[in-house]
């Protein structure tokens, strides 16, 4: 591809794109073939592709393992970016390669990427992620596998959005609320401090990333508290929590660690 002369306050052409390995979302191809078939065009036009379908956790680390020098460009939600993303953990390639993605999905499902600055148009995240420039990112990991690339929202009775905690662990742990303490008992440590203890009523709690450190958001008996830190670990007798809106739980304990520019995510230039 020839580079095209542009004005000085611009910034440059990128060089053409290497090859790129092309990951479909299966459930983004059942709620909305068409966008990840317009997708799926644009990058194949514009790169050599090899398109996969990953169906299990087992068949996208195999088809990550044997990439070879193709980038990956992800097709589908929040919840399939994560995924690759955990994938590349696992195999210690989190920061190998910078990744594209094209967010196809309900608004609520590709909130994340898009809040990160990928365009929620299915052609132009397409062709930001053949020519945009690589952005470093940080990372929360959990000590269950888990990542989160925007926050985490705690989904328990009286915790979170509205209406959040009726996930499928608030359904398992109903009967066990209905019978215990109208609060949520939580123990919740920071680098080691302790901010709150089972007996403190937690009204609220989120975590958010803020120049590589955890930003923690706490409304602790009624009165609300910000902390920074670079983990977190929470202990209670079952709790859900929200990771970038995707539901995960119930757990018993949980650690959060800030791993800082652990990843590049292919933004438009400028």
């Amino acid at each position: 591809m020839s580079s095209l002369s542009t004005p000085a306050s611009q910034p440059p052409d990128l060089d053409a794109p290497g090859p790129l390995l092309v990951l479909l979302d299966p459930a983004a191809k059942q709620a909305d073939g068409e966008s990840v078939r317009i997708a799926k065009d644009v990058l194949c036009g514009g790169a050599d592709c090899k398109v996969a379908l990953p169906e299990s956790p087992s068949e996208l680390d195999r088809v990550l393992e044997h990439r070879g020098r193709r980038r990956p460009v992800v097709i589908g939600s929040d919840q399939a970016l994560q995924r690759v993303l955990q994938a590349l953990h696992r195999q210690r390639e989190l920061g190998a390669d910078p990744i594209g993605v094209v967010p196809v999905g309900r608004p609520a499902a590709t909130a994340a990427a898009r809040g990160l600055g990928v365009p929620a148009e299915p052609v132009a995240a397409a062709r930001a992620a053949l020519g945009g420039s690589p952005r470093k990112l940080d990372l929360l990991v959990d000590d269950g596998g888990g990542v989160v690339l925007v926050e985490v929202r705690f989904t328990g009775p009286r915790l979170g959005r509205a209406g959040g905690w009726r996930s499928l662990w608030a359904k398992l742990a109903a009967p066990e609320q209905a019978k215990g303490s109208p609060v949520e008992e939580l123990r919740i440590e920071a680098d080691g401090r302790l901010l709150a203890d089972v007996h403190q009523e937690v009204a609220r709690l989120r975590l958010g990333l803020a120049g590589g450190l955890m930003e923690l958001s706490l409304r602790l008996d009624g009165r609300q508290q910000l902390h920074r830190a670079t983990a977190l670990t929470v202990v209670g007798r079952g709790f859900g929590y929200e990771a970038d809106g995707v539901p995960v739980g119930p757990v018993r304990q949980r650690t959060w660690t800030v791993h800082a520019d652990a990843w590049a995510l292919v933004l438009p230039v400028g």
